[in-house]
This record gives structure tokens, C-alpha cells and sequence, in this order.
């Protein structure tokens, strides 16, 4: 179970609390930069405005949500499991404070007239830093399975890498690097996923015991990162039907494995399950897409607002209390601040397919989205910036 517990390995050295272990800053960060970017650029999209931004108008949408929002609750996280599977003190202080510091800093030079080389070395510096963090502490403690996310960071850094490509004039990569990064968040949550949902289910519910099938474990991160090379390399309507659809079947029945009813009256439980479901259900939507079903932004808003965004918004209520020595019972708030991220995905995904329903869709869900992430910030600011109750580090 080294994969699978986050909680507090040992005592150490007291920090400054919002720097004293990387869940703090950077899902604070993460949930500042989900109200604020979404917020700006809704507002101009609405006003009908373009954005003086390094990435473009919608270039600077997908680029932040997947290299700023993203990225950030990925790194809080692997920064922050890493030192209990490893048992050695992951990056904290003044060393996690500056790579906060460059994470922020890669946001606001886009949105500023600096050269474009500028915000490419910037923002391409955050991720291998990242992967960097995480890797001393693997080696030191020859903990190997954790390589595997080591080099999916240093992927994510190429993903990135291909997005500034075409941005400085060198080669038309961006839409590949844009469409990898998809599929490499998504294999992460599909791995992680898979030892946390089950296990948290197990312990939230009594008497549930999952069903799972060791060969579906072992395919079910295969077949999602299939889809990602797919979109990145030969993004052709039958490859990416078949690998989507073959996708989401296998998902589908894992997550039918980890089900119980008892999930519903636990909300810390049911919005990583319904994530899941979101995961799941875009994969379909994408198979049916590629088909010429529907436009394809409707699969990729599903995988987007409704996996990635409900479950990052779910681990990270959660992993903040437990890291901070308190009970796994969210502000009450929380359960509304889940609903209307689902309501944002529904909206997004299905109100476009009525007529002339594209612009309602896209402010409303943005408005959703936004309360979601601002009811986040309001129960969980003080929790991310205070010390631990318990009087422990971290």
C-alpha cells in the first residue's frame, strides 16, 4: 500500500506553515488560478474581446488549464505523497516557496508585453524542477516504482515544450503537445485513481470490498495513454474511435468494481467516483466523436471540467485536511462546491448540442466553475496557510 497512504511518515523540523510541505502552496495556487484565469477569460469571451496574451485567446485557455491549473495540483500532490512513499522530506521552505514563486511568475508574463522567449523559458523551467523535487528523494530512498511518475512529469515537460515550439516560430506542434497533455493528466488520475478511489471507498464505507481483476489494473492506464499517443500522433478518425472506445469499456467496468451506494452519503467519496464516471463518459463521447457523432470540444470538456477538474477539486479537499491533522469530514459547503463543478461538465458538455446554445454554455459553466473553485478557496484558504492541528509538521 506504499502507492496508496499519504499521511504523515514521521516528525521533522517545523516550517513556515504554507510552505511547509508543497499541497500548500500549490493547491492554494490551483484554486486561485481556477477562479481567476476562468474568470478573465470568460469575461472576454462574453464581451467578445481578445486577450493580449503570449498563447492567443484560446491558446492562453487550454495552455493555463492544463500547464497552470493542472500542473500545479499535480505537483502539490506528487510533492506531497512522495515523502511517504519514500520517507524522506520532499522540497519545503524557501526552495518550495521559489518554485511557487516560478509557477506564479510563468502566469503573469503571459498576459504581458515581455518577449516571447522570456515566457517559453519560464514556463518550461516549472515542470522538470518539478520532476527534479520528486526525484532526489526516489533515488535517496531507492524507491524506483516511483519513477513512474518522475517520467511522466518529465512527458509533461515535453507536451509543454511542443506547445512553445510552434508559439516561437520553430515547428506546428502545438495542438499535438496540447492534445498529450490531455491524455498524460488523464493517465496520471487513471493511476493514482486507481489506488486511492478504491481504498478510500473501502475505508469510507463498512463492509464494501472491491472487485477488481489484476489484468483489467495492469490495461486500464495502457489503454488511456493509448488514446493520448493516438491524439498526439495519428489524431485519424479510426484509430482514435477504436482506442477511445476500447477506453472507456475497460474504465468503465473498473470503475463499476469500486461502486457501492454507501459512496453517497460521503461526499469526499463520490466526487472522485463521479470523476471517474467523467473520465469514462468523455472517453465514450470522444470514440462517438471521432465517428462524426458531434463536435469533438464536447469530449474533450467532458475529460477536462469533469475528470480532471472533479477530481483534482475532490483529492484536493481531501489530502489538505488529512495533511493538516484534521478529520476527513469537508465544510459542508464542499458538497455544493462538487455539484456545481459536475453541473459546470453538463452544462459545457450537453447544453451546446441545442440550438444556438454554444455561447450560454460556455459563460454559464465558467460561472459554475468559478463558484465551484471559489467555495474551495473560502473553506480551505486558512486550512492551506495555518499550521497543522495536531501541532505536526507539514
Amino acid at each position: 500500500m506504499a502507492f496508496v497512504s499519504i499521511s504523515e511518515p514521521s516528525r521533522a523540523g517545523a516550517r513556515w506553515a504554507p510552505f511547509a510541505l508543497g499541497f500548500r502552496p500549490f493547491f492554494l495556487l490551483a484554486g486561485v488560478a481556477a477562479v481567476v484565469l476562468i474568470a478573465i477569460w470568460a469575461v472576454a469571451f462574453a464581451l467578445g474581446t481578445t486577450m493580449g496574451s503570449y498563447y492567443g485567446f484560446i491558446g492562453w485557455h487550454s495552455h493555463e488549464m492544463l500547464f497552470g491549473y493542472s500542473a500545479a495540483v499535480v505537483a502539490g500532490f506528487l510533492l506531497t505523497a512522495a515523502r511517504n512513499w519514500t520517507g524522506v522530506q520532499t522540497v519545503r521552505g524557501l526552495r518550495l516557496a521559489l518554485l511557487a514563486a516560478l509557477w506564479l511568475a510563468a502566469r503573469v508574463l503571459a498576459l504581458l508585453p515581455v518577449p516571447p522567449w522570456l515566457n517559453a523559458a519560464v514556463d518550461l523551467a516549472f515542470l522538470p524542477l518539478v520532476m527534479l523535487a520528486l526525484l532526489f528523494p526516489v533515488l535517496r530512498a531507492r524507491h524506483y516504482k516511483s519513477l513512474l511518475f518522475v517520467a511522466l512529469l518529465l512527458a509533461l515537460s515535453g507536451a509543454n515544450l511542443l506547445v512553445h515550439l510552434e508559439l516561437l516560430g520553430i515547428a506546428a506542434t502545438a495542438g499535438a503537445g496540447t492534445y498529450l497533455a490531455v491524455g498524460l493528466i488523464l493517465l496520471i488520475i487513471v493511476i493514482m485513481g486507481g489506488r486511492v478511489i478504491p481504498f478510500f471507498t473501502e475505508k469510507g464505507v463498512d463492509g464494501f470490498q472491491r472487485r477488481e481483476w489484476p489484468w483489467l489494473e495492469r490495461i486500464a492506464p495502457l489503454s488511456v495513454l493509448l488514446v493520448g499517443v493516438v491524439d498526439a500522433v495519428v489524431p485519424q478518425p479510426v484509430p482514435v474511435a477504436l482506442s477511445a472506445g476500447a477506453a472507456a469499456l475497460i474504465n468503465g467496468v473498473r470503475l463499476a468494481g469500486w461502486y457501492t451506494h454507501g459512496i453517497w452519503r460521503v461526499p469526499l467519496l463520490w466526487v472522485l467516483q463521479v470523476g471517474y464516471a467523467w473520465l469514462v463518459l468523455g472517453l465514450a463521447l470522444k470514440a462517438l466523436a471521432a465517428a462524426g457523432g458531434f463536435g469533438t470540444l464536447l469530449a474533450l470538456h467532458a475529460l477536462t471540467i469533469g475528470a480532471i477538474g472533479g477530481i483534482t477539486l475532490g483529492m484536493m479537499a481531501r489530502v489538505s485536511l488529512g495533511h493538516t491533522g484534521r478529520m476527513l469530514a469537508p465544510p459542508a459547503v464542499m458538497a455544493w462546491a462538487f455539484g456545481l463543478l459536475y453541473g459546470a461538465a453538463l452544462v459545457r458538455v450537453f447544453l451546446p448540442l441545442l440550438n444556438d446554445s454554444y455561447a450560454a454554455s460556455v459563460v454559464l459553466a465558467a460561472a459554475f466553475w468559478t463558484a465551484a473553485f471559489a467555495l474551495f478557496l473560502f473553506s480551505y484558504a486558512l486550512i492551506l496557510l495555518k499550521p497543522r492541528v495536531d501541532g505536526l509538521p507539514g
